[in-house]
This record gives C-alpha cells, sequence and structure tokens, in this order.
C-alpha cells in the first residue's frame, strides 16, 4: 500500500509538468523533505498526502488511498453539487458517517483532508466568495436566521456553549429542511448554504468547548467547510477554518494548526479584510507558541496588531466583532506564558484588560481563560498573593458561564496551586474552588 501510493505521489507529480520549487511552494513542504517521502525516507503522513491533493487538484485522492479504511471523511465525495447537503442531513438525522471517533490524532487528520479538500473545491467556484462574504440578500425567513445565528455568537460568548449548541443544531436542522425542500433558488438558495455552514461551525465549536470527544466537533467542522464550498463561501470556510485550528492547538496539534491557517490565507486572497488578517495571524501566532517558534510568534502578533491599525473597513464581516486589540494582546500574553515569559504575559494580559474595561461582562468565558492564564504567570514569578487575587477574579468571571474549556483551564490552574497549601489564601482558595 505505501509503496504504491509513493509511486502515485511521484506520477502525479511528474505529469503536473511543476518543477520540485513550484511544487514545494504549492505544498508548502521543502523539496528536500518531499523527496525523502517519495524515496520511503519519509513516511507518507495526512497532511502531506493533503498537499498533494491541494497541490494537484486532485479531490482528495490521495488523502483517501492513505485512509484505505474509511478512517477520513471520504464517504460523499467533494465538489459536486449537493454533497454538502447530504453530510448535513446525515447530521441532523444522527448518522456519523464514516468519520473516526478514536482519537485527537486521527480527528486532526480528518481537519487537515477537509481544509484541503476545501481549497479544492474554492477554486471551482471563485466567483461567488465577495458575494459569500458580505450578500444581505434573500427572504425575510432567511434574514431572520441569520438574525438569531449572529445572537448565539453573542451568547456564546456571555453564557458558554452548552445551551447554545442546541439552539444551533435546531438552526442547522432548520436550514437543512428548507434545502431539502428546494424552496429556494440562486442567491437564496447560496445564502441559505451559508446559514447552514455557519450554524454547523457553531455546533462544532460548541461541541469542543463541552468537552466532547474531537471526532464529534471534526465532524460538524467538516460539513460547515463543505457548505462554504458549496456556496463559494471563501470568507466562512476560512472563519470555520481558524476555530478547527483552535482545537488542533488546544489537542497537541499545533502544526497541524498552523498549516490549517495557511490554507485559509492562501484561499482568502485579495477577499480578505484587515480584520479578517488580524483574527488568522493572532491565532497562527497563538499555535506557533506552542511549538517553541518565538521569533514567529513575535511576527504573527505584529501582523495582527498593523492589520488591526488599518481602522474599520466597511466590508469586514460582522462575525470578526470579537477580533480587537484588547483580544490580541490576550493572545499574546498567553503565548508569551507558552514560551516560558511569565513577566511579558503580564505585561499583555494588563494590557488586554486596559483596552478592553467591560471586557469581563461581555466576554466572561474568554476573560476567565485569560485571568486563570495571568494567574499562572504571577505564580511562575513566585507571587502567590497576585496568583490568588488573579484566581478568585478568573472565578467570579466564570461565574454562571458553561464551558468546560474554561473551567478545565481552571482545574489546571488549581493542580499549579495545590503545592502552595501551606499558605492559607492558597488553602482557602482551593478549598472554595473544590466546595
Amino acid at each position: 500500500m505505501s509503496e504504491r501510493l509513493r509511486n502515485d505521489l511521484r506520477q502525479a507529480r511528474w505529469e503536473s509538468g511543476m518543477s520540485w520549487e513550484q511544487f514545494a511552494q504549492a505544498t508548502s513542504f521543502t523539496p528536500a523533505y518531499l523527496r525523502n517521502v517519495e524515496n520511503g525516507n519519509r513516511s507518507v503522513t495526512i497532511d502531506v498526502a493533503a498537499a498533494y491533493d491541494r497541490a494537484l487538484r486532485t479531490d482528495g485522492r490521495f488523502a483517501r488511498e492513505l485512509a484505505d479504511g474509511g478512517t477520513v471523511p471520504t464517504a460523499v465525495p467533494w465538489g459536486q453539487d449537493g454533497a454538502a447537503l447530504t453530510v448535513l442531513t446525515d447530521l441532523v438525522d444522527g448518522r456519523r458517517g464514516r468519520v473516526d471517533r478514536r482519537g485527537f490524532v486521527k480527528a486532526g487528520a480528518a481537519l487537515s483532508v477537509s481544509a484541503g479538500n476545501w481549497a479544492n473545491a474554492l477554486l471551482t467556484r471563485p466567483s461567488a466568495a465577495v458575494e459569500g462574504a458580505k450578500s444581505a440578500g434573500g427572504t425575510a425567513l432567511l434574514a431572520n436566521m441569520a438574525g438569531r445565528l449572529e445572537l448565539l455568537r453573542r451568547m456564546d460568548d456571555e453564557l458558554g456553549s452548552k445551551d447554545v449548541r442546541e439552539q444551533a443544531f435546531g438552526e442547522l436542522s432548520l436550514a437543512v429542511t428548507l434545502l431539502k425542500a428546494g424552496r429556494y433558488q440562486g442567491a437564496a438558495a447560496n445564502r441559505l448554504l451559508r446559514l447552514a455552514g455557519e450554524a454547523a461551525r457553531q455546533v462544532a465549536w460548541c461541541t469542543f468547548d463541552q468537552g466532547h470527544r474531537p471526532g464529534d466537533a471534526q465532524r460538524y467542522f467538516d460539513a460547515s467547510l463543505r457548505a462554504s464550498a458549496e456556496a463559494g463561501d471563501t470568507t466562512g470556510g476560512a472563519y470555520t477554518i481558524s476555530f478547527a485550528a483552535v482545537q488542533l492547538y488546544s489537542t497537541g496539534q499545533a502544526n497541524r494548526a498552523v498549516a490549517l491557517l495557511e490554507t485559509a490565507r492562501s484561499q482568502l486572497g485579495r477577499h480578505s479584510t484587515p480584520r479578517m488578517e488580524a483574527m488568522l495571524a493572532a491565532r497562527t501566532a497563538r499555535a506557533l507558541s506552542k511549538t517553541g517558534a518565538k521569533a514567529a510568534t513575535g511576527r504573527q502578533l505584529h501582523l495582527a496588531h498593523a492589520m488591526l491599525d488599518k481602522g474599520p473597513q466597511d466590508d469586514e464581516p460582522e462575525f470578526l466583532y470579537w477580533v480587537t486589540t484588547s483580544e490580541v494582546e490576550m493572545i499574546a500574553g498567553s503565548s508569551a506564558l507558552d514560551l516560558g515569559d511569565p513577566a511579558e504575559a503580564l505585561r499583555r494580559f494588563e494590557a488586554g484588560m486596559r483596552a478592553h474595561p467591560s471586557v469581563d461582562e461581555e466576554f466572561p468565558r474568554s476573560h476567565a481563560i485569560y485571568l486563570a492564564r495571568a494567574a499562572e504567570a504571577h505564580l511562575a514569578l513566585t507571587d502567590l498573593d497576585a496568583a490568588i487575587a488573579t484566581a478568585w477574579q478568573a472565578a467570579a468571571c466564570l461565574g454562571s458561564v458553561d464551558s468546560a474549556r474554561s473551567s478545565s483551564q481552571l482545574k489546571g490552574l488549581r493542580a499549579k496551586l495545590a503545592p502552595h497549601t501551606a499558605y492559607r489564601p492558597v488553602a482557602d482558595f482551593l478549598q472554595a474552588a473544590a466546595g
């Protein structure tokens, strides 16, 4: 199997007529690395197979050949009209399909394949990309659905993901019903498909935030990407990829997250906007920080700030409302903490809080996470009093927010405080948290 696949990869590259340099640039791997893959000195990983598919426009052929047993979402072909509806219907009806759900790495591999297939599928629908990002057309029903999805985004910020997930699934179910009924044609049908993609993205994100198995979220991310590709919605698909990347770098797959974000950026091209670029750069920085790439992290954070400095743009997608200087500074603080610089982390966290004084009210779930990380930074600097004061703030901020991800961050902080229970304020906090 492996030798046959290597031969197929090599033959397809030869037939493309691309030089090694051109091909390497198209795949984002070095020529030396790819030569080693084809020669058998390196493994054919799912990322390599997806890169060949992307560069050679083979509609996922090599990823499917590598899978050879259906461990990635290949049951429904990409790039065919109506394929997205088939996948969305299966999700709404509770049919699992052929998606592997056994672990972080396999779900991450499947996401890599989905992103590569999304990029390939968009090549056949480039003209709809701008319209897909900002169209206000459609019927009153579609406008109301868009408004409800916007409200759910805000609810997720303030209340957490448990109830939001159920409501987003309801919106997805409604969208599927309307798509199957065939009531909408042309631009209206495209808009409905984009709304279905956004609803699937919200379900995916909430599924991840609730601590479900990674494969559960991956299925909805995949469906969202299929819907955005079929609708020619480059912006919506890139947004979905940015959230899938968070799942990846949060589950030990930072390099794969960086690759996904690069796929999103490369497809956006001239359809991107400053705030979108800022968001993708900030999340790339966060992923890079988990690999220890300090200089590269700094460059991405600088780019994020430079993009935000361009100011508001008329064509910015409304769903990027949360991408602010404050958020970029908070991401910078988290990155600095992972890079072993707690003093810089605190400086960045404090700058983020100054930039958005009401962040604890508008984004309590995210703020609780950042406060917990700030407490870890104080602890790393052996300032127990500041660590405990900040830990209390994090616990209060979390309050009624239902988010397993936030709770996990606070749990991790408690574990780091546990060796210091001889200090009474630490013992009091841990006892209260346990209660």
